[in-house]
């Protein structure tokens, strides 16, 4: 079918039938996609793993980040951490719902972003947030990075979880769903684990790293804890551009400037096949 009557297909079917179509859905699917900024890594700085922990951890990895806007355009992406977690305790304590957490989530995840910001101000690098996303090819092209919170922006919005009122789409999710709506290069979570492993080591000693896995296979192993949030992989799942992301240990210096050169470094997990 050539792209006219592709396009043709298209309005016909969107003018005429309910957007729950599936003929309309299969007909948006056979639809070519345009990435955005296909040559931008998104780097997800997580906030338990390091901005918790201060300047030891924090300083040295502003400094490789830095250093990698040389030959990498990055968009940077924080974490809540602890401040989150204790907010989330209190929220729910009180009796509050999903999506006021997630506000609380989002507020917090916007602190780190801001402390991480001004961190890099001198270097040019900006803390975006909202309609400043529209600007994102000026600041990339500029400063070659940008920073953001990673909390997904759904406040009273957030789909309600299974159980509880813990929100289920949080800064990991947030992050990867940036990096697959711009189409981008790649999505590296950094953390302060070595990658993706059979248990939590910090309190399991038989915890065993998993270098490479897929969604699926990760799916049906069902590990009782995962170092980024289950929602990931169902996203995974249904993208167009982002088909795996990596995990490394960022409290190791130099780890994340090897994930961005393309090193198999930490845990990679891929969704499998083609969409």
């Amino acid at each position: 079918m050539t792209h006219a009557a592709s396009a043709a297909e298209l309005e016909s079917l969107l003018l005429s039938r309910s957007l729950d179509d599936p003929e309309l859905a299969a007909a948006t699917e056979r639809t070519p996609d345009t990435p955005v900024l296909p040559d931008v890594s998104v780097v997800k700085v997580g906030g338990q793993s390091f901005v918790d922990r201060g300047r030891e951890a924090v300083f040295p990895l502003v400094e490789e980040l830095l250093e990698a806007r040389a030959t990498h355009r990055l968009l940077i992406g924080t974490g809540g951490g602890t401040r989150a977690r204790h907010a989330y305790a209190l929220a729910a304590e009180l009796g509050l719902p999903t999506g006021v957490l997630s506000s609380v989530g989002n507020a917090v995840a916007g602190q780190n972003a801001t402390m991480l910001g001004y961190l890099m101000a001198r270097h040019g690098v900006p803390v975006v947030a909202g309609g400043g996303f529209d600007a994102l090819p000026l600041y990339l092209s500029e400063s070659r990075a940008a920073i953001f919170a990673g909390m997904p922006p759904y406040a009273m919005w957030q789909p309600l979880p299974d159980e509880g009122v813990i929100p289920p789409y949080r800064t990991d999710a947030g992050c990867y769903l940036v990096a697959e709506t711009y189409g981008c290069k790649n999505m590296i979570f950094v953390k302060d684990e070595d990658g993706l492993y059979t248990a939590n080591p910090k309190n399991d000693p038989s915890a065993t790293l998993i270098p490479e896995i897929t969604v699926d296979e990760l799916i049906e192993r069902d590990l009782p804890d995962l170092i980024i949030e289950r929602p990931v992989l169902e996203l995974m799942r249904h993208a167009r551009h982002v088909r795996s992301v990596q995990i490394v240990n960022g409290l190791k210096p130099g780890n994340l400037t090897r994930a961005l050169a393309g090193e198999h470094v930490g845990t990679v997990i891929t969704a499998g096949g083609t969409r």
